[in-house]
């Protein structure tokens, strides 16, 4: 961590998420704390209305937008490291540390670099025990940026991808930032239930990833609600925008999220080569639908299940 170098990017996956965001700003205070002054945080998308109000919550400006890195400069990924999910450019550029919770996809580095992945269900969880290791003080502001992370990608607790360790990191973070995890963290999950403002064009796009599946180049977008039918009442312009999304990207399958925060479910609309899904979740796609009960984690139960089926 004391290596001082000039010019450091940060960044998180595009379509960023709350994780996405604010693990970026969090990486920036850690290396700064250990010496390095260039080190920035930057965003590959547009902050989302969760992560709206976490920064407002905190009074801080969302990162620069970032479009691409030059060959050679110097980056550090958090919540990614697949090279479809980072910014362009970024098969030359120099990555000199990961720090993220997924499954290693499609990367490769010609040097050596720091790379730590856990899987825990938070990036905000990881970066924690970095602190820890290199004996650098957690102040209140990014303890709270922290735990609005970790409240994020887990649901508040109640997604499967939760360990033991986010929930005793997230206790601890709520100590140092004097916040109630459960008032908090509801109003800040309910903030990122309201899709009113998004065309189905942005609706697809709060957050989606790209993989490939045996061959099949695959999107899954996901979004949060407190109510299912108000979302599926667009269903024909989301039909619509996603048609057009796999038209310009060449995609095989794509396959939209609809997740019940409240209830812990999810409504999925499946377009391209949905033999996939049907035969992934056991299910018989109505109208380019199907229900999935108790699913909720995109990395843990629905892109896993839809490689290992394809």
């Amino acid at each position: 961590m004391e290596q001082k170098m000039e010019k450091l990017f940060i960044f998180g996956h595009k379509s960023p998420d709350t994780d996405s965001i604010t693990s970026s700003m969090v990486m920036e205070n850690l290396e700064r704390k250990c010496g390095n002054t260039e080190a920035k945080a930057y965003r590959l998308g547009n902050v989302n209305k969760e992560t709206e109000f976490v920064l407002d919550y905190f009074n801080v400006n969302a990162p620069e937008m970032l479009e691409e890195v030059e060959e050679n400069a110097n980056v550090i990924l958090v919540d990614h490291n697949s090279f479809a999910q980072s910014v362009q450019g970024i098969e030359k550029a120099n990555i000199l540390k990961v720090v993220d919770h997924h499954c290693i996809s499609n990367f490769e580095t010609a040097s050596p670099l720091f790379y730590l992945a856990e899987p825990v269900g938070c990036t905000a969880t990881i970066l924690y025990e970095i602190y820890e290791m290199n004996r650098v003080e957690i102040d209140p502001l990014i303890a709270g940026l922290m735990l609005s992370a970790i409240i994020s990608d887990t649901l508040l607790f109640k997604s499967p991808t939760c360990t033991s360790k986010d929930v005793e990191v997230a206790k601890e973070l709520s100590r140092i930032s004097n916040i109630d995890i459960e008032s908090y963290g509801m109003d800040m999950l309910k903030a990122g239930t309201d899709l009113s403002d998004y065309t189905a064009d942005e609706l697809i796009n709060i957050d989606s990833k790209e993989f490939d599946a045996n061959g099949l180049k695959v999107q899954v977008a996901q979004v949060n609600t407190a109510s299912i039918e108000d979302v599926l009442k667009g269903k024909q312009d989301i039909e619509n925008a996603i048609n057009k999304f796999m038209e310009s990207n060449n995609t095989d399958l794509f396959m939209l999220a609809i997740t019940d925060i409240i209830n812990s479910n999810s409504q999925v609309i499946a377009l391209g080569k949905t033999d996939v899904i049907e035969k992934a979740f056991n299910v018989t796609l109505e109208d380019n639908m199907a229900f999935l009960p108790g699913v909720v984690s995109r990395k843990k139960q629905i892109i896993p299940v839809i490689k290992e089926n394809a």
